[in-house]
């Protein structure tokens, strides 16, 4: 199909007549398809070969993170594990930062070697299908696994859940992109309803789907709790079967979330291959008699076991033995991946006259705080069982002298913040820190004016009373076992600080754009799910508070650094294929070494509807030394300018003026240039 052709440049402008992009998305397609012909072929071979009662069970889990086996037909047993960040399910394994500190690196190549690591570590127990990554939107900070997901950014969120993919599924284990679709919160996730207009469901809540199916090739999928319009995901042909099968052209393995499935025949019909943890509703006593009635097909079964069976073909499951003996549990180089990820991920929130990192002064350094002798993290799936930690005690231990006492310490570091009890699956969180964590921060300002605060958490709180006392303020998410000693390597200066919030953190929660709509606001009819419609439409996160105007505490993509980066020299250039590359030039002009985030967002000045004032639609992280300048570049296609036309029910280019925009944050602008369409 014909792509807009652009011309990016400063002050320049040309006549282009616009093209719709195509519901599929991505112009960056696979180089072949997910699932060869010859997986395909094998795979039917196999049904053709099943009995009814095989196909009905196969479709069914198994001792709970199971597909079972079928030693007749030399289908092996599959192991599945929970994996947002780490291998869980009876064993112990490499924990890793949460999600959203992956995304706060805004660092590609770190996000690929994290997926790889943890795929390398399911290779090591013999573990088919690792249940992530998870990529629901952060839409507002109470949701309780916020923590296990990429922010609040469709582009971000799409750009880290691809290179995770790629990076687990290059050492043959499959990833599960999850939750599918419109798991914005945990309270009453299983009963809720997510009423989400067309337009805002594919601008914001479906591209990091379609981009790991489309680009990422990602072999799973799995159902959310919730409704989504008030239909449950496992039933929800519109969004399985027409959108995820026919338009995005998935083939692999639709499965639900653990006890997802509320129904047989409209899960069976519409679209659901694999009920788990075990088929409570698609098993042989209900589905027999289904298919006997006629109101589920054999045809419709055998459809679920090629996809289940051609996925796993696909990956080798059926050829090789999953478990490579080669490789260790506790592995040095995972361990690693874990330490860089949490070095890139923590974000310097406020640095009050330079105070960090501390100078030659700091000697005695007191570490207090709940969370100052473990390494937190969220609850749930998300949760893993670590061979060993470094906590910030420990951490902070191996730069200074650790002491005790509230007055002789040089330097006090308060790590304050949730835990697995405060934050985590099937329940929300609060938006305030603990009372009695405040307490204890007013209580230690007051005895030693050198006070930082390490929060962790999976997203934004009320920092105003920390802020009030503290001289630096860090933002360490869960870190992962590695996670105090990413800190204490800040904190000294050893390692400067490259995190950039994924989120926008707000004054006051009432700000959020989305606080009058994250609870049910709609009226319930007699027996029906609580709805809670999606009133503020794309404007979710920092676009929200741009159209309200309203000044956020920190803003999207906000960090601070040990030196300083100036930027300049912005260009662009059409490219043979009607592409446009930007380019511009970041100087680093302090005298520490260090990596800016360099972040494109476009905006659309003549639109016919509504769209936000700016959206990310690139970003690059560039290392310097001090005084060395590097250039940047980004590729735009259509996408970067396009906005879903609910009236065609596809994507469109309008004529007019776009702005590109690069800044350090979305509140940061540092260059402009303009493009007409």
């Amino acid at each position: 199909m014909t792509r807009t052709t652009l011309l990016a440049g400063i002050c320049l402008t040309l006549s282009l007549t616009a093209t719709a992009i195509a519901p599929s998305g991505p112009e960056q397609e696979p180089d072949s398809p997910a699932i060869s012909e010859a997986s395909k072929q094998r795979a039917a071979e196999l049904v053709s070969k099943m009995t009814l009662e095989e196909k009905l069970s196969y479709i069914g889990g198994i001792d709970g993170f199971y597909i079972r086996e079928i030693p007749r037909l030399g289908i092996p047993r599959i192991r599945m594990a929970d994996g947002p960040q780490g291998v869980r399910n009876d064993t112990k394994s490499t924990m890793y930062p949460c999600g959203i500190a992956a995304a706060a690196t805004w660092n590609r190549e770190l996000a690929y070697a994290y997926g790889k690591s943890l795929g390398t570590d399911a290779r090591a127990r013999g573990v088919h299908i690792m249940l992530g990554p998870g990529v629901n939107i952060y839409r507002f900070p109470k949701c309780g696994r916020n923590f296990e997901y990429y922010g609040e950014d469709p582009y971000l969120t799409s750009e880290t859940a691809v290179q995770y993919i790629k990076g687990m599924q290059s050492v043959g284990v499959m990833s599960t992109i999850k939750h599918f679709c419109g798991n914005n919160q945990e309270y009453n996730r299983n009963n809720g309803s997510s009423d989400i207009d067309e337009r805002t469901l594919n601008e914001i809540y479906l591209p990091a789907f379609r981009k790991a199916v489309q680009v990422a090739e990602t072999g799973a999928v799995m159902s959310s709790y919730n409704l989504v319009n008030s239909v449950h995901m496992t039933e929800n042909k519109a969004l399985i079967k027409d959108m995820l099968r026919d338009e995005w052209g998935f083939e692999g393995i639709f499965m639900s979330d653990w006890t997802a499935t509320y129904s047989s025949i409209l899960s069976a019909n519409n679209g659901l291959d694999l009920e788990m943890s075990w088929g409570q509703f698609m098993n042989p006593r209900i589905l027999k008699t289904a298919i006997e009635t006629g109101t589920v097909t054999e045809k419709t079964i055998d459809e679920k076991c090629r996809h289940i069976l051609q996925t796993l073909i696909e990956f080798g499951f059926l050829d090789r033995e999953q478990k490579d003996s080669s490789l260790p549990e506790q592995n040095p180089d995972c361990d690693l991946t874990a330490l860089k990820v949490a070095r890139e991920a923590i974000v310097l929130l406020e640095n009050e006259d330079d105070f960090l990192p501390f100078s030659r002064k700091i000697r005695k350094v007191a570490v207090l705080g709940p969370n100052s002798g473990n390494v937190p993290t969220g609850g749930g799936s998300g949760a893993v069982d670590p061979f060993t930690t470094v906590s910030v005690t420990e951490g902070v231990g191996a730069f200074y002298k650790p002491v005790s006492d509230a007055v002789k310490a040089d330097a006090v570091v308060y790590c304050a913040g949730f835990n697995s009890k405060l934050e985590g699956e099937g329940h929300d969180r609060p938006f305030e820190l603990p009372s009695e964590q405040i307490a204890q921060i007013d209580s230690l300002a007051a005895l030693n004016p050198n006070l930082v605060v390490i929060v962790n958490a999976g997203g934004g709180v009320d920092f105003n009373p920390v802020l009030e006392k503290a001289k630096a303020v860090l933002m360490a998410w869960y870190p992962g076992q590695q996670g105090g000693r990413a800190v204490a390597e800040i904190l000294s200066g050893k390692v400067n600080p490259s995190g950039r919030l994924p989120i926008t953190v707000e004054k006051r929660l009432e700000d959020n754009p989305v606080f009058n709509n994250y609870y049910c606001n709609t009226e319930r009819l007699w027996n029906s799910p609580e709805r809670v419609t999606y009133f503020e439409g794309v404007f979710v996160g920092y676009r929200g508070y741009d159209r309200a105007g309203t000044e956020p505490l920190f803003p999207f993509g906000y960090g601070l650094s040990y030196t300083d980066f100036q930027f300049s020299d912005i260009a662009a250039e059409r490219l043979s294929d009607g592409k446009v590359r930007v380019t511009a030039s970041v100087r680093n002009t302090g005298k520490r070494a260090g990596a800016e985030v360099v972040q494109l967002y476009v905006n659309d000045e003549t639109a016919s509807v509504p769209r936000p004032e700016k959206e990310l639609k690139g970003y690059e992280k560039v290392y310097l030394e001090p005084g060395e300048t590097k250039q940047v570049e980004f590729v735009l296609d259509s996408e970067a300018f396009a906005y879903y036309d609910m009236d065609l029910h596809r994507f469109t280019v309008e004529p007019g003026v776009f702005n590109i925009l690069l800044g350090a944050s979305s509140r940061d602008i540092r260059l402009t240039t303009a493009v007409t369409l």
